[in-house]
């Protein structure tokens, strides 16, 4: 379609097919709106398409991250593991995507470069790469936190002989590691998923790490029959129980402070949620002040500590991979793993540290250090992270009443009403985006209250004759110093993270989530909602 055709007239236009993007066009459908998902990827599953790296799997337990919507489909699909792969996640969504027969209204290779509003219509005009234009009376972003690619900045990649891939744009095909000398850029999650199946099937894996995280093991297992049975007679039960935790996980908080306990309890406690109640983010809720008192929390990451250092049989290599105290247990995104540092006893692995002797530029034969050390390597893998919460809506050319541009008014960091909306954009939303738990929370739980929420405020604006729905400026301003209270009253700001944007140089550091928790933000938007859509002005 050029320029010169009208554009096609839609109520709604969606951005990004992945579990946002599908559960709300099921839900406009169900109200009788018109809407077009615009993707940028040849598939649907957003980031469970593009991340398909060896050993890519859901930190989330399966059980809990999937939809709750629909009581059939809980029943008809059968999780395999405790911590579905890859895969099994982007086989669940296109089977959700068929099963309710989304698909005609999913538009694939299309990524939207600019959404322009339009004062006279109220309307967005979206346009896409290859000329495409939509004009809809609201654009509801689904684009994603982690979905613009932090790109790799070296020198010398053009004249490096061998290959080099980026986790979050892995091949279809794979890649084959065999007979491979290899060099893992990244110690986040992906890197830290990657590691044991880079190192079983490369001639030799050299990991460079920079800053070293907290990992925890995940205890991930096949779902027995009988799990799945007991899970499925009683899974209205438990997704109400996951309503009430702090971040929509079905996990089992402890009450206690970490400083009240005796030292034997304390590591009992740990020891429990290491091993025995099922590894993963219950690390988290061992005691209930770990995230801000630093005390317990320095406790929490002593015994992590601990537990490299009797699990990685080289001292030296040990202590690099020991986070420093002045990191906090849990301020950066937590790893979740199978065997990473059980990894770092195999003959065919070495770890870099490159926080002292930085990497410069890529060789032709392989990466050099500041040093001039050379790093001999086939392959370069970047497990560089993203450009979090904000880079993909950055991305696009968006722009508000009077031509403001999105990117200018977050120029010092995100500024949303609720996570929702943005005050100067009319009609436009955002699916678990800044300001709201997203990235802290169980992403589908919180990706379906943002859009049971939405589809409800747009058939409340219906039925009052609502042409136009904006956040004041107002209720922005407040929401945004509420988000930064909340956190600074948590140990999360003292760390550089992703979630305070300090991954990506020059950006703003702006704590991005909401820390108060789910039940506490769940509660405060039904309150706008029942109150007339406080702080909204619809007209």
């Amino acid at each position: 379609m050029s320029n010169t055709h009208p554009p096609v007239e839609l109520d709604a236009v969606i951005v990004g097919a992945g579990f946002a993007g599908i559960y709300q066009l099921y839900s406009l459908r169900r109200i009788g709106l018109s809407a077009r998902v615009l993707e940028a990827g040849e598939g649907v599953g957003g980031t469970w398409f593009w991340n398909r790296y060896p050993g890519a799997r859901c930190d989330v337990e399966s059980l809990d991250y999937s939809y709750s919507f629909s009581e059939e489909l809980q029943q008809e699909w059968d999780w395999k593991e405790r911590y579905a792969p890859q895969p099994d996640i982007l086989r669940y969504i296109n089977h959700v995507v068929d099963r309710f027969d989304l698909r005609r209204d999913i538009q694939l290779n299309a990524r939207v470069t600019s959404a322009i509003f339009d004062e006279t219509l109220d309307r967005w005009l979206v346009t896409t790469e290859g000329g495409d234009r939509f004009s809809a009376r609201y654009c509801i972003m689904a684009t994603g936190c982690l979905s613009i690619p932090q790109a790799p900045t070296f020198s010398g990649l053009d004249v490096f002989k061998g290959r080099w891939y980026h986790s979050a744009n892995w091949p279809h095909e794979g890649v084959d590691f065999s007979g491979q000398r290899v060099g893992l850029i990244g110690t986040g999650s992906s890197g830290v998923q990657m590691t044991p199946e880079i190192a079983q099937r490369a001639k030799h894996l050299t990991v460079f790490q920079r800053t070293a995280n907290y990992s925890v093991p995940a205890q991930n297992e096949p779902i027995t029959p009988e799990q799945l049975a007991e899970v499925k007679a009683n899974y209205g039960a438990r997704r109400e129980r996951a309503l009430e935790t702090h971040t929509g996980h079905f996990l089992i908080a402890n009450d206690k402070s970490a400083m009240e306990v005796s030292e034997e309890e304390r590591r009992k406690e740990f020891e429990f949620r290491w091993k025995g109640a099922g590894g993963g983010f219950r690390m988290l809720r061992a005691f209930n002040d770990l995230m801000v008192n630093k005390q317990s929390n320095d406790k929490a990451a002593e015994f992590v500590r601990s537990k490299i250092r009797a699990t990685v049989k080289d001292p030296a290599t040990a202590e690099l991979l020991c986070p420093k105290e002045d990191l906090p247990f849990g301020t950066k995104r937590l790893c979740v793993d199978t065997d990473y540092y059980q990894t770092f006893n195999r003959d065919n692995v070495a770890l870099v540290d490159v926080k002292t002797d930085p990497l410069v530029e890529a060789t032709p034969g392989g990466l050099r250090t500041q040093s001039g050390q050379e790093y001999p390597l086939d392959i370069i893998v970047f497990a560089t992270g993203f450009d979090a919460m904000t880079g993909a809506l950055k991305s696009i050319d968006v722009r508000g009443v009077g031509g403001q541009h999105l990117r200018d008014k977050w120029e010092h960091g995100p500024r949303t009403y609720l996570g929702l909306a943005v005050a100067g954009f009319p009609n436009l939303f955002i699916l678990a985006g800044p300001g709201s738990p997203s990235v802290l929370s169980n992403m589908v739980h919180s990706i379906e209250l943002h859009v049971n929420w939405l589809t409800q405020c747009l058939q409340d604006a219906r039925a009052k004759g609502a042409r136009r729905i904006e956040a004041q400026q107002q209720a922005e301003d407040g929401w945004v110093q509420h988000v930064n209270e909340v956190a600074d009253r948590t140990l999360y700001p003292t760390a550089n993270s992703w979630y305070m944007g300090s991954n990506m140089p020059g950006k703003p550091r702006v704590f991005m989530p909401y820390v108060a928790g789910v039940p506490a933000y769940r509660k405060i938007v039904n309150e706008v909602a029942a109150d007339g859509y406080r702080g909204f002005e619809m007209a």
